[in-house]
Formats: structure tokens, C-alpha cells, sequence
């Protein structure tokens, strides 16, 4: 169950744990190796009691004398990515360290130094810095030994605001916004950007455009042109900062579908199915035991060490065989139930699906289905999705018939989107033009989906 929910990256570091740990465990091709008279022996378990006898192991039961285990010659086991890529990642400069080598360039005193390197370790990742200056005059002095007062922190904090991305070491987002219209070429717009974002701050976060016109005595054009250059702002300058300590993982998509003779095809990414045997070396100890005469009791102490190393190798290649099987028959029915929508991308092709509707096709617990949906992707031509999101519940529309919630919060979207922006629809708007479409959604459940699809309220959707 646990080699179940792991995706594909982590299977493989979970892999390489278990070979660390098991040195009878091996990847790649195993070498040919001369079957011997004691392969069919029948294995029993071992008892301090008694003495050990190479007989009572049978080896065969752990090895193969195949190349390739089984489970690889499986259909559709193999994949595109069965070779193995890695790409060389530059070594990064943190975000704080490309800040302190700009402070370089400024010509300050050691104890301004020391400020400025302080306000630049208490900016967050977003590049903000949440602290009152009281808290960090508090700060330094208390944990660095460094005296000084507030006016010496602001100053320091101007010398901040001069450092790139424009906007970093800001309080809070007026200020951010403020400090990057400070930074941009003067011009009419520009000007009357920063005007609005330091004298109507609230207005203009509540889209009361109408009183910004009648404030500045302006133009409807005038505004648009202002908000087109606030718009065009960073509210979080540290965020989208490339050289970042932390480093993106890539999703690696557990399967693939692809669609070939307008039929589906699905195919596990060949990394989840690792070549495995037991060394070669035990082998060869067993064989040594086996042909000595005296056996002595350190030998017969390693030889029980061999037999639990063995028999764990066999129940990890076993677990491994079993992971594959499971994470194919439950994918493979998951495509089969969303045939319509994988063949054409159709998001209101999706079918209301549950758990329990796929468990009931492929004879499991629901909750190993839910373990591969929930932490697997796959590959599609129509982008990499995540399993759990082809899951919905069921709802009725106008003709009784059942319908996918996926279908629903599509058309929902696709009303929003085309929505004319001067007006856009509040909610009990959207929630008529649903039933007009034949889906009877109350208001309150439009709220929901919406705030599910991160969709704003119409106040907010607003444009000029």
C-alpha cells in the first residue's frame, strides 16, 4: 500500500533506500549463472535450534534465470521515458544572497552595513518585510548586538528600495506597487498611477472607478491608461525570482495516453518498473556454504543474514511486481470510464465518477484507488493532469439526467469568461443563465464553485 501512493520520482528514491539497505538486491540485467542440483529444494524456515543446511534454502525461489523479470514483459509496461534523462542543474544564487551582492556596490560604514544586511535577512520570499521597524530595532539589538534607532533603520530601508527587483523590502503592497511606479519613466500615466496607488489606494483595490474619475477629474481613457501600467506591476517582487534556493520539481506523469487509430493507448512510465535480481555474490556464498564440510557458527550465523536479505529481496521485487499491476488496472479503468473526454479533450465530456465506481470495475478497496489518484499524473494530449481531478460528483439537470460537477464549473467558467467586463455578472445572474442552459444550480453553489476556480466576484472582475 505504500509502494502504492509513492509517484514516480519518489519510487525511485524509495528504490534506492531498499538497495542501500539490502545489499542482495541489485539493479540491472542479471548475469547468466550454471543451475545447480540443490535449485529445487523445498525452503524452510530457519530455527536457532537447528543447524543450517544449504538444503533447506531454495535459492530459486529469490532468483531468476531470466534477464528480465516478468513484470516487464507486461503489455503496455513500457514507455517512451523508459531511458532514464537527468538534466544538469546550475548551482542557484539564493534570492538574499543576489540582494547582498547588490548591497555591495553601495558605499556604507560597517554599522550601516550591518543594518542593511539585517533588513535584507528579514525580507520573506515574496520579498516583503512584514516587521515594524520598532520590532526590528528590537530585533538587532537583542540578537545581534547591533544599537541603533528607527531613524538610522529607515534610512537603511531607502537604500533597500533601490535594489532589484524594484518594489522588494516594501511593507505591504501599497508600497510595493508605489516603489515600482517610482522606478518606471516618468510619464502622465505613470504619474497618475502612483497618485492613485498613494491617495486612493482603497478605492482603486475596490474598482470604484466611477469616484476616481471624479477625484482626479479625468478621462475614462486617462484611468484606463493608469491602471494598464499598475496592472503591469509585480505584486510579489521576490516571488518569480529565477535563481531561488528552491528548486521546482518537475512532474514526472506516472502514465501516458495517447490516442492512435482513434483508439486509446496507456502506458506506464518505464521508471516504475526497474530491472531487479539478487546479487550474484550471495549466489555464490550460498554455494560456498553449501560445499563446505565443516560448517562453522559464524558461518551458519551468515548464512541466516543471506536467507533475510533474500527473502526481503524476494517480497520487494514481489511488492514491485504487485505496484505495477495495480497502478495499470486502475488507470486503464479510469480511461476507459472518461473514453469521451480523453479521445477529444471536451472538459464537458467528463463523467460524474467516484471512487467506488472505479473500485467496483477493478475489484479493489477503494482505498487503494484513491491512493493511486491522489498523488499520480498523467500524460495526455491534452496536457499532464492529476489523476483526482477526473473525479466529480453527480448532479441532476433539467431532463433528470446525471451530470458531472466538472462540466458544470466548465460552463461556468466559459460564462465568465465570455461576460461582458464592464458589467460583470454577480451571482445570481450566472445562477439564471445555468438554469436558462438546462442546470439548476443555486446561487450558494455557484459561490462555491467559483471560489473553487479561483474566480473573483463580479466587483473584482470589473475593467474599464
Amino acid at each position: 500500500m505504500k509502494l502504492i501512493q509513492l509517484p514516480t520520482q519518489a519510487f525511485e528514491q524509495r528504490l534506492l533506500e531498499e538497495m542501500n539497505e539490502n545489499p542482495a538486491l541489485e539493479t540491472g540485467k542479471e548475469e547468466e549463472y550454471e543451475k545447480d542440483e540443490f535449485e529445487n529444494e523445498d525452503y524452510d524456515d530457519y530455527d536457532d535450534s537447528e543447524s543450517i543446511d544449504a538444503d533447506d534454502i531454495n535459492i530459486d525461489e529469490y532468483l531468476s534465470d531470466d534477464d528480465t523479470p516478468d513484470y516487464k514483459t507486461q503489455a503496455n509496461n513500457y514507455s517512451d521515458d523508459d531511458e532514464s534523462r537527468e538534466s544538469p542543474l546550475a548551482a542557484p544564487i539564493s534570492f538574499h544572497q543576489d540582494l547582498i551582492n547588490q548591497l555591495n556596490t553601495f558605499i556604507l560604514d560597517d554599522h550601516e552595513r550591518e543594518i542593511a544586511e539585517f533588513l535584507v535577512g528579514s525580507i520573506d520570499d515574496m520579498g516583503y518585510i512584514r516587521r515594524s521597524i520598532p520590532d526590528i530595532v528590537d530585533d538587532m539589538a537583542f540578537t545581534q548586538a547591533i544599537y541603533t534607532d528607527e531613524y538610522m533603520v529607515e534610512r537603511m530601508l531607502q537604500v533597500i528600495h533601490q535594489l532589484e527587483p524594484s518594489g522588494v523590502g516594501a511593507r505591504d503592497l501599497q508600497e510595493c506597487l508605489l516603489l515600482q511606479l517610482k522606478h518606471k519613466t516618468p510619464t502622465d500615466s505613470v504619474e497618475l498611477a502612483a497618485e492613485i496607488i498613494e491617495t486612493q489606494f482603497d478605492a482603486f483595490t475596490k474598482k470604484h472607478y466611477d469616484k476616481l474619475i471624479q477625484k482626479f477629474n479625468i478621462s475614462n481613457e486617462q484611468l484606463k491608461k493608469a491602471i494598464y501600467e499598475i496592472e503591469k506591476l509585480n505584486p510579489k517582487p521576490g516571488g518569480g525570482f529565477t535563481g531561488n534556493n528552491k528548486i521546482t520539481e518537475n512532474v514526472v506523469p506516472d502514465f501516458a495516453i495517447r490516442i492512435i487509430d482513434n483508439e486509446l493507448e496507456l502506458t506506464l512510465n518505464g521508471r516504475n518498473a526497474p530491472s531487479l535480481h539478487v546479487s550474484k555474490d550471495y549466489q555464490e556464498m550460498m554455494q560456498t556454504y553449501k560445499d563446505s564440510r565443516d560448517k562453522s557458527n559464524s558461518q551458519k550465523e551468515a548464512v541466516q543474514f543471506i536467507k533475510q536479505k533474500l527473502d526481503s529481496a524476494k517480497w520487494f521485487i514481489d511488492a514491485i511486481k504487485q505496484r505495477q499491476e495495480t497502478l495499470f488496472v486502475t488507470m486503464n479503468a479510469i480511461m476507459h470510464y472518461q473514453e469521451e473526454y480523453f479521445l477529444d479533450g471536451d472538459e464537458t465530456k467528463l463523467k460524474p465518477m467516484i471512487l467506488k465506481d472505479i473500485a467496483d470495475v477493478v475489484g479493489l478497496d477503494i482505498s487503494t484507488v484513491s491512493r493511486v489518484a491522489n498523488s499520480k499524473y498523467v500524460e495526455t494530449p491534452y496536457g499532464t493532469k492529476l489523476i483526482k481531478e477526473f473525479f466529480s460528483e453527480a448532479m441532476k439537470n433539467d431532463q433528470g439526467e446525471d451530470v458531472s460537477t466538472l462540466e458544470i464549473k466548465k460552463i461556468l467558467q466559459n460564462i465568465i469568461e465570455e461576460e461582458d467586463k464592464r458589467k460583470p455578472l454577480p451571482d445570481d445572474q450566472l445562477a439564471e443563465l445555468l438554469k436558462e442552459k438546462g442546470y439548476p444550480i443555486a446561487r450558494r453553489t455557484i459561490a462555491k464553485y467559483r471560489e473553487q476556480l479561483d474566480i473573483p466576484v463580479a466587483r473584482m472582475r470589473k475593467k474599464i
